[in-house]
């Protein structure tokens, strides 16, 4: 299917665990849908079901919204396998599935021994995300592929292969850190960089605390706020709208994701930009 051209124009993404009934997912996919999300996207995790049959419901169950993977572990399966299940979806939901790559995260070892394979060394990871790219490629025309990322080696791979690069950056990152990773994929990229989708993660939403969270962020949304962290956004609609803005502006960043716990919290926001 044809991939989406990359204008920096903003997209916004939900990211969901199909752990409830079937009823209730699809009741997600259309609220996202109606609110102006663009995609609904689906972690690769041991204690949620499959991501892939999740993400071809939501698609079954929707007309525009987009669906993917947030993102698949490429390491613990084979090349072929991930690229006939991506052209399997992006034929079946009319080139709305997208494609998320990564090298693993807590948890991929479990994952792993639920598949019956094995997470490989740290060293071969990123070349076993590498091997998955090039083997949904030769399928010709198919998804658009994210990849995500922070270390060097992943995030240059991303800016050379990717349509889109999310940063797994550490929630205490501000803009600077984030202008870092910016600029190590444009140097990876060269001339196709204008084409590459810069994405970031947010994981709180306004000042209300969120349970456990704020422990695992190493404080609460309004404190990391305050130090410049790009995980979380605050304040009025009018300000979360403007500081994503302006960092689209400083460094390209247009497509953001976020739980979709938070789905009520950013839907003010989603309505003044996406599109836009």
């Amino acid at each position: 299917m044809t991939a989406l051209a990359t204008d920096r124009r903003f997209r916004f993404g939900l990211i969901a665990g199909p752990n409830q009934s079937g009823t209730d997912w699809v009741a997600l996919a259309r609220r996202a849908e109606a609110l102006g999300y663009d995609t609904l996207l689906v972690p690769d995790t041991p204690d949620h079901g499959s991501p892939l049959p999740a993400a071809g419901m939501a698609a079954g169950a929707t007309t525009t919204l987009r669906v993917g993977t947030f993102v698949l572990v490429a390491p613990v399966r084979t090349p072929a396998s991930i690229a006939r299940d991506a052209a399997t979806l992006d034929r079946l939901t009319g080139g709305r599935f997208e494609l998320g790559l990564g090298t693993g995260r807590p948890g991929s070892e479990r994952l792993a021994a639920l598949l019956g394979t094995e997470l490989p060394p740290p060293a071969e990871r990123v070349d076993r995300v590498a091997a998955a790219v090039r083997a949904v490629r030769e399928q010709g025309d198919g998804p658009r592929i994210l990849i995500a990322g922070a270390g060097s080696r992943i995030l240059t791979l991303a800016g050379q292969v990717a349509d889109t690069v999310t940063f797994a950056l550490p929630p205490s990152s501000d803009d600077a850190a984030l202008a870092q990773a910016v600029a190590l994929v444009r140097d990876a990229a060269g001339d196709r960089f204008d084409r590459v989708e810069l994405a970031t993660n947010l994981m709180a939403v306004g000042e209300r605390p969120v349970p456990g969270l704020s422990e695992w962020l190493g404080g609460t949304p309004a404190e990391l706020a305050a130090a410049g962290s790009i995980a979380v956004l605050v304040g009025s609609p009018t300000e979360m709208a403007d500081r994503l803005a302006r960092r689209r502006d400083a460094v390209g960043a247009s497509y953001v994701t976020l739980n979709a716990s938070a789905i009520d919290d950013l839907a003010p926001v989603v309505e003044r930009l996406a599109g836009a």
